[in-house]
This record gives C-alpha cells, structure tokens and sequence, in this order.
C-alpha cells in the first residue's frame, strides 16, 4: 500500500490545484477522492486568494480512467449502500463543477473516460494533450454514460453524442476539440508550463491562448453526414438498420459501428438513447436527476455486475446480458429507468459541502 493519498489539494500563486493521485489505477475516481474534492472546492471557491482551480493528473497514461469500478461492483453486489452514496456525493461535485463561481480549468491528457469526464468536460476550461484518448464506454459494462453524459453528449455537433454513448467510440486531441469536449489544444510537453503560468498569471484565456495549437486531422468531421443520418433515428433497432443499410464510402465505418453496438448490453443501449433524446430537452440539473433515477435502479439489477466481471474480472469479454437481445427490453421496461424516485437526487447547498 501506498502513502501517497489518492488527491493531493495545494494552493500555488493565484490557483487552488488539485491532482488526481492515483497513477497506478490509472487516477480512477474512489469515494474518498469524491469527498475530499468537494469541500476542498467549496473552500476555494470562498477564498479571494484562490483566483481560479487547476485539475490535473499524475503519471502519464491517464487523466481519470473513470470511477473504481472494481470497488462500486463489490458494494453493489455486497448490496452495501455505499455505492449509491457514491453517485449521489459523485453527481453533487459534478453539479458544483458546472455552476463553480470561478475559471475551472482540467488539463487532460491520456486516457479520460467516465467519471475522468465528469471532472473536466463541466468546467470553463479544458485543455487537451496529445496523447488524449476521451471515451464513454459504459454500455460495454452493463452501465450508462453518466457524470453529466445525459447533458453534454446531446450537445455536442449533429448526433456525435449519441453515437459516443451507444458505440463508446474513442476521440483523439483533434477530435476532442473539434467536438467542443475541449476547449483549447496543446503539447503535452507544455503542460508543465502551462501549469506555472496559470498559477503565476492567472488569467486563464489569455494564459491559454499563447500555449493553445489550431490542430487540423479531425475525422469526425468528415464522419457527420453518416453520423447525422444514421445516429437520429428514434430506436437502437432503427439505428442498426440504418447502419447495416449504409453503403458507399463509409459502408465499411458503419458496419464497424453496428457490430460494436451488438456486443454492448441491450438494456444500457435502449437506456443511452432515451437519454440522449430526454436530455437534449432539458437543463444540467434535471440531466443530473435522471441519472440520478437511473444509476438506482442499475445498481439493483443485473448487467453492471456481469459487464464487471466479464470486462474487469474475469476479462473473458463474453457477457451474458439479461436480456440477451434488443427485443427483449420493451419501452415499458426503459421507462421504469427513468420513473421518479421515493428520494430524487438534492442538488441544493451545494456550495456549503
């Protein structure tokens, strides 16, 4: 076991900086780094000394992989009330990240997948490294793109999001900024600076600004029109349709997308959909409700655990997903995800953590 703590919080020039410290577990997001963050936030927040908060990562292969799965997965199947703690406390510093009174800025680089997204894409700014590898890849275990998915994928050009939730496609620096997931691009040889300057300086725009890099080399952008015309239909089965319809240039992207979609849980498929289409709809907070409904009924059921463990522990990649096809999740059953809970999920006094 090592001493080092899992998050390390320390006030340098004008900036509050918070580093994600857990390298070897690739920074995953545990209970304690979610307790100790939003306090530390709520602190800044009131100190007129602390002029903006600067997240980032050690090591190099990652900014935050996600939340400790392994951990929530033990919780759930132990039937501990921790793991819902866990999302409740998880999506209230999500909340605070989106309505924080000052710069937020998350350098990221390396992988940033999950509960890592939900650290970075809700602040003012978010600054992407090369070696940025961004997805969302909860239907493959079973689960949701949560941590504020329900608002920001909607959100982003055309159906991109919906195509990211359902396939938990990968986007690379240039893409990320393309989409809007990022907000400036820069080396990640220059992060070291760009830490020193912003915490000399403060100043984030302009500070920014002379490291940021215009990228060219999206792919995405050139994938739109396929993207748009298959991603809007109003059913995963429509989707796939479309999808296995689809011929000339991008035949062959589109069959690798239906054949990624099929090995993902049918339930969390029909689940990301209906989220993408409610989301659109409505404001941060109600996206944070809805997932707030849906992580509690996940919790109870079936194929998080089996995802887990197909994915994480016994890494034989073969899930047996109840139910096992599309057909067997009636819109009946989607809906029961989405119903009002005895205890909605309180986003009030936030900035009192």
């Amino acid at each position: 076991m090592s001493d080092e703590p899992d998050i390390i919080f320390e006030t340098r020039g004008r900036a509050g900086v918070v580093t994600l410290n857990r390298p070897k577990a690739l920074n995953a997001l545990n209970s304690n780094m979610v307790a100790l963050m939003h306090p530390q936030l709520v602190a800044w927040a009131n100190d007129p000394k602390v002029e903006l908060v600067i997240v980032k990562a050690a090591g190099e292969k990652a900014f935050c992989a996600g939340g400790d799965i392994r951990q929530l997965h033990d919780w759930g199947k132990a039937g501990d009330p921790a793991i819902r703690s866990f999302y409740r406390d998880e999506y209230r510093l999500n909340a605070f990240i989106k309505r924080y009174p000052k710069p937020y800025v998350a350098l990221v680089d390396g992988i940033v997948m999950g509960g890592g997204v939900g650290l970075s894409v809700h602040g003012s700014h978010r600054v992407a490294g090369e070696k940025l590898m961004f997805a969302m890849p909860e239907t493959g275990i079973g689960f949701f793109p949560d941590v504020g998915g329900t608002y920001f994928l909607p959100r982003l050009p055309g159906r991109t999001g919906t195509w990211l939730g359902l396939t938990a496609a990968r986007l690379g620096q240039a893409d990320a900024l393309w989409t809007g997931f990022a907000t400036h691009a820069a080396r990640s040889a220059d992060f070291d600076a760009i830490l020193e300057a912003l915490c000399d300086k403060g100043d984030p725009d302009a500070t920014l600004a002379s490291f940021a890099q215009v990228l060219d080399g999206a792919k995405a952008p050139a994938l739109q029109p396929v993207i748009d015309r298959c991603f809007s239909a109003n059913t995963v089965e429509e989707i796939l349709a479309l999808l296995d319809a689809e011929t000339g240039e991008h035949a062959e992207w589109a069959a690798k997308q239906a054949a990624t979609m099929r090995q993902k849980s049918p339930t969390s498929l029909k689940i990301a959909l209906r989220q993408m289409q409610e989301g659109a709809k409505v404001e941060f907070e109600a996206c944070m409700g809805i997932e707030y409904r849906i992580v509690s009924r996940i919790i109870d059921g079936v194929d998080f655990y089996e995802g887990v463990r197909a994915v994480i522990i016994d890494k034989d990649n073969a899930p047996n997903w109840q139910p096992a096809g599309l057909d067997g999740v009636s819109t009946a059953d989607v809906d029961a995800y989405f119903a009002p809970l005895p205890d909605e999920l309180d986003l009030s006094g936030l900035d009192r953590a």
